[in-house]
């Protein structure tokens, strides 16, 4: 009967069908379904096939919401679909329902089948409400006025726990009762939709009606003052132009000085504070509960320096943390500073990536240490440089200080033991905490070795590893890349000021 009022079908796509059906064809198959379904189709090809034609309405329905221009009435007609699959899907559920109340259990297949169509059908369902939000009180009747709603609710639990027992013909016909009672429930929700649908499409009709008799009122009077018209706008046009031509020029520069400016930021704090002190002009301190901090010194520096010239060292120095600057880019970590000879990186802010930052500062640590072995003075290239190095892990806050230049400082304990842990430590070596070993044998990734204790300044005795490399087979330090790091450099300013409370 629903078939018949719709008159001329469209042309369906069915699953697994190469053509279109038309809607003869349809028609034809329809037929000789019901008049084969006693004799020859089995239970489970006859609800496929209406399975099947209901997907294919829907997809027409939803094809056809798609090429409707805006209008109030879209929210009505998403919702209105969207409760037809919901529909169908329940439906399809309550078949499998049947089945496991029937047999007592339901095999791997139908249970995965079950369990997606009451969840499709359930978000489906609430979208709807969220589309229409005058269908809530309908809903919520249905659930509070409705005992046998509750019931059916344990009966759906029962069949998605899937426990065995045993099967009883008169408890799959009640789960059949009760679920066609709900669906028929819904289909009267579905009728008020459709009655929602109907008035919209009425009111928008009479609004077209009187915007097409406004436009034509509008149409007659711009044929009359179309002379005056024409000859303002062809002054105002030479106006706009000259003035048009001085406006891009203007926002041209704008836009170059606004990528200057952006570009400078951005090399002084991270993106992410620099996007968020840009639009809200502050940036309130955030405690990270767990980073990596890494430091870095050149062994020897001071003696370097003693019989170099100031531009030999500055040189040395550029070419030393251009090299350390390009390897971590590949890195997730953001580089606070250099002081001197000094090196400081941090993992796990101002973006947090959860337990990953241990296993990035070691990985960035060992190929800045393979990185400084080939490092070469440039006017003195006998001699090899060395590197010092130190990782902890632990908590510590982050935020903006200052307001005419600012800086993105860290502060706690945590900095001040990871500089322990370089200072303390031998040349070519890196010094981690118990702290960062515990983190990266998590991993299963890298290799230490023990150290022993070592007498920290304000820490007291502390047991310390040396971080030897990574374990043969491990994945390379690129592998660890993020897909958008965090990398920036940072301006340099004296540390033991700023970090320590």
């Amino acid at each position: 009967m629903a078939v018949q009022k719709m008159g001329d079908l469209p042309v369906l796509m069915f699953k697994n069908r190469t053509r279109p059906v038309d809607g003869a064809t349809f028609q034809t198959e329809l037929t000789e379904l019901r008049a084969s379904i006693n004799a020859e189709k089995s239970m489970t090809e006859a609800v496929e096939w209406y399975t099947n034609a209901n997907a294919a309405l829907l997809h027409h329905l939803t094809k056809e919401i798609k090429d409707t221009d805006s209008s109030t009435l879209w929210r009505y007609l998403v919702g209105f679909k969207n409760l037809l699959r919901s529909i169908e899907c329940k439906g399809i559920a309550s078949v499998l329902g049947i089945n496991y109340f029937a047999r007592g259990y339901l095999q791997a297949k139908a249970y995965e089948r079950y369990v997606a169509h009451m969840t499709l059908g359930r978000d489906l369902l609430d979208n709807t409400l969220n589309l229409v939000p005058s269908l809530i009180p309908l809903h919520k009747d249905i659930k509070e006025d409705s005992p046998e709603y509750q019931d059916l609710e344990k009966k759906n639990q029962q069949i998605v726990d899937n426990k065995h027992q045993e099967g009883s013909v008169a408890e799959a016909i009640e789960y059949f009762d009760q679920t066609a009672t709900f669906l028929d429930k819904l289909r009267a929700v579905q009728k008020q939709l459709r009655e929602y649908i109907r008035e919209g499409a009425t009111e928008s009709l009479k609004d077209a009606r009187q915007s097409e008799a406004i436009c034509a009122g509008i149409l007659v009077l711009v044929c009359v003052v179309s002379p005056i018209i024409i000859a303002l706008v062809r002054n105002a046009v030479n106006t706009i132009q000259v003035y048009a031509r001085n406006l891009s020029e203007k926002a041209r520069e704008l836009e170059h000085e606004k990528e200057l400016s952006d570009s400078l930021l951005y090399q002084m704090l991270p993106p992410s504070v620099a996007k968020q002190l840009k639009q809200t002009q502050q940036v309130p301190a955030e405690f990270f509960a767990s980073v990596t901090v890494y430091f870095s010194d050149i062994v020897g520096f001071t003696a370097i320096a003693a019989v170099s010239t100031p531009y030999q060292v500055i040189s040395f120095l550029n070419s030393v943390y251009k090299l350390f600057d390009e390897r971590i880019e590949c890195y997730d970590v953001y580089k606070i500073e250099t002081i001197g000879d000094s090196y400081m990186v941090a993992s796990g802010i101002p973006v947090r990536n959860g337990n990953k930052h241990a296993s990035e500062i070691a990985s960035m640590a060992l190929e800045l240490l393979e990185a400084t072995s080939m490092c070469r003075l440039p006017h003195r290239p006998d001699q090899t440089l060395c590197m010092r190095s130190g990782i902890h892990t632990g908590p510590c806050v982050a935020g903006i200080v200052g307001s005419k230049m600012p800086r993105y400082c860290l502060f706690g304990d945590t900095i001040n033991t990871a500089s322990r842990m370089e200072s303390t430590g031998e040349p070519m070596k890196i010094q981690i905490s118990e702290d960062v070993k515990r983190e990266i044998d998590k991993t299963g990734l890298f290799i230490t070795t023990p150290r022993g204790v070592v007498d920290v300044k304000g820490k007291g005795e502390m047991t310390t590893h040396w971080l030897e490399g990574r374990r043969p087979g491990s994945r390379t330090p690129l592998s660890l890349a993020p897909t958008h790091p965090q990398t920036r450099s940072s301006p340099r300013y004296k540390h033991d000021k700023i970090f320590h409370y």
